[in-house]
């Protein structure tokens, strides 16, 4: 799948500005960006469900708008907010949808309680969707998003609204999807999700600043960062703020965690010296995908 010069505009507002991107086949490929940064946008379009302004899209070896209608049913989409029939139950929500996407008549049923099972959803498959927690209908989204045997699965903000736990076995449900042929293209503004793709793709104010592995993000984050630890954190970060070559200063716990700007000096005994009247230990520490995202988009917005 890949997509050149993609942009939407609404009026005078360009929400998605001439993003290239190639997403390989059989990955996790993450989409990282606040909300409002157009990662919904660009996603729809890529789908078929909202017509770009410009650019093109290339899905399964299909154009969009051209073949939207073919590429819809080779594609699974689960959108940010549930958006199945609140009135119906878990059952005749999936056998809707596999009548909708097309499942043969012949296969629908078998399909159905093997998806209901897989996703721990059969043991109360008759209760309304509407009465069930967010974690089950982020189970029963998911399940009716792939009724189909979809080769491009699009999640939007899949995970809002689950516990922990929940989380961790819907990504590992979105990897044995890869394995099995399926490619996984997923928008989420938490770190710790962007840190399991295979790939990534962060998006700024409709822009695409940074792309690649989250490895290689890091290792190619052309900055050090380092970790203050004592009693004077806050005199220290004080000091630092307001400085042309620090970029952030960021609490966590106890610590400080302090970002320099590329180019400007970035050795352990500059940082010391703008400190030194605080009792305080200065190490240095690897870099995160939070570091990576502040540094990409806080230099774009310098070079605005």
């Amino acid at each position: 799948m890949q997509v050149k010069g993609l942009t939407k505009r609404f009026g005078r507002f360009t929400a998605v500005d001439r993003v290239d991107m190639v997403i390989p086949r059989e990955r996790v490929y993450g989409f990282l960006g606040p909300n409002g940064s157009g990662k919904t946008t660009a996603i729809r379009m890529m789908c078929g469900l909202l017509e770009p302004s410009a650019g093109e899209i290339e899905v399964l070896g299909m154009k969009i708008p051209e073949q939207t209608r073919q590429i819809r049913r080779e594609v699974g989409y689960m959108t940010q907010k549930f958006s199945l029939y609140s009135d119906l139950t878990i059952l005749q929500n999936m056998q809707f949808m596999a009548q909708i996407m097309g499942v043969e008549k012949s296969q629908r049923s078998g399909r159905v309680h093997q998806l209901l099972d897989r996703f721990h959803l059969s043991s109360f498959s008759n209760r309304p969707a509407g009465a069930l927690s967010g974690g089950q209908k982020r189970r029963l989204a998911l399940a009716a998003a792939v009724i189909h045997h979809p080769k491009l699965l699009l999640l939007d903000e899949p995970t809002s609204e689950v516990d922990p736990n929940t989380r961790r076995e819907f990504w590992d449900e979105l990897f044995i999807m890869c394995e099995g042929g399926t490619t996984v293209l997923v928008t989420t503004h938490l770190m710790d999700e962007a840190e399991r793709c295979h790939q990534l793709a962060i998006l700024h104010e409709g822009q695409k600043v940074a792309d690649g592995t989250p490895k290689a993000l890091k290792q190619n984050l052309g900055s050090r960062i380092f970790q203050m630890d004592g009693q004077d954190i806050t005199s220290a970060r004080h000091l630092l703020v307001g400085l042309p070559e620090v970029l952030t200063t960021t609490r966590i716990g106890v610590s400080l965690r302090v970002m320099l700007r590329p180019g400007q000096r970035e050795d352990e005994a500059w940082l010391a010296e703008q400190v030194s009247g605080c009792d305080l230990s200065i190490k240095t520490v690897e870099p995160s995908m939070e570091d990576v995202f502040v540094m990409v988009t806080q230099e774009t917005d310098k070079g605005a």
